[in-house]
């Protein structure tokens, strides 16, 4: 992903929220305490992992490698703990689709274990929180450091993960059709204009992608919030809009 200044992430966000009139969602049922109450589940397609009111108004589907270290970024600092609140309040849910590409591109196959590995917490209902973890606890892009052995590791961070069930799927590579296909899945999100994908992280708002030329909100928490909520309570505004 290109690095934008903040000056220029900040005026990306302000041609982006150039909006008028519009009509908020309302809302039902009472917000969730914590993130381990958010469902998940793995979508009709076998390859997308939703997480949040399924209801929720507005859904930003996330396009994300394991190892991608701009990934960890937009998780750790970025946009993702602001998307995290918004989930909480069932104004959005998340969808993610997981690459695998970089165990290819510089070597090794940590993204593959670790996808893997994320596929079977999310069978033990602990994706949220595995991912989190993952994601705070991510090696150098260039060490291939997500191993079978580390991976069981922080596994260990979240309660009630491991087991045997979790952990023979992690070392068996139990979910490697899993692996390949939301690879496929995310090859595909890019078109013919990116048949490689669309770059990671990606994201795309109620079917609408962030160019690429704006990727920067997603590393600016407060301006990525403020366009969530923008959407929201105008989102129709955000459907017309031409990026």
């Amino acid at each position: 992903m290109v690095r934008r200044g903040r000056w220029a992430v900040v005026c990306a966000a302000a041609v982006l929220m150039s909006v008028g009139c519009g009509q908020r969602h309302a809302r039902y049922g009472p917000d969730f305490a914590s993130a381990q109450e958010l469902p998940e589940k793995l979508g009709a397609d076998g390859t997308t992992i939703t997480v949040g009111d399924p209801d929720a108004p507005v859904t930003v589907h996330l396009y994300e490698d394991p190892r991608c270290p701009y990934c960890e970024e937009f998780e750790t600092t970025g946009g993702s703990p602001q998307l995290r609140e918004a989930m909480l309040d069932r104004k959005a849910r998340a969808e993610y689709t997981l690459a695998s590409f970089l165990d290819d591109r510089v070597g090794g196959t940590g993204s593959k274990k670790a996808v893997n590995a994320l596929r079977a917490a999310l069978e033990e209902g602990k994706f949220v929180e595995y991912h989190e973890v993952l994601y705070a606890n991510q090696p150098e892009e260039s060490t291939d450091g997500y191993t079978d052995a580390y991976l069981l590791k922080l596994a260990g961070k979240v309660k009630d993960l491991r087991g045997p069930e979790f952990d023979a799927a992690v070392r068996s590579m139990k979910y490697r059709g899993f692996v390949t296909d939301s690879q496929k899945a995310y090859e595909k999100a890019g078109g013919a204009k990116e048949p490689e994908g669309p770059g990671t992280p990606t994201a795309e708002i109620n079917g609408k992608r962030i160019p690429l030329q704006y990727n920067g909100l997603l590393l600016e928490s407060d301006a990525f919030a403020e366009l969530l909520q923008k959407i929201y309570d105008q989102p129709g505004e955000w459907e017309d809009t031409t990026l």
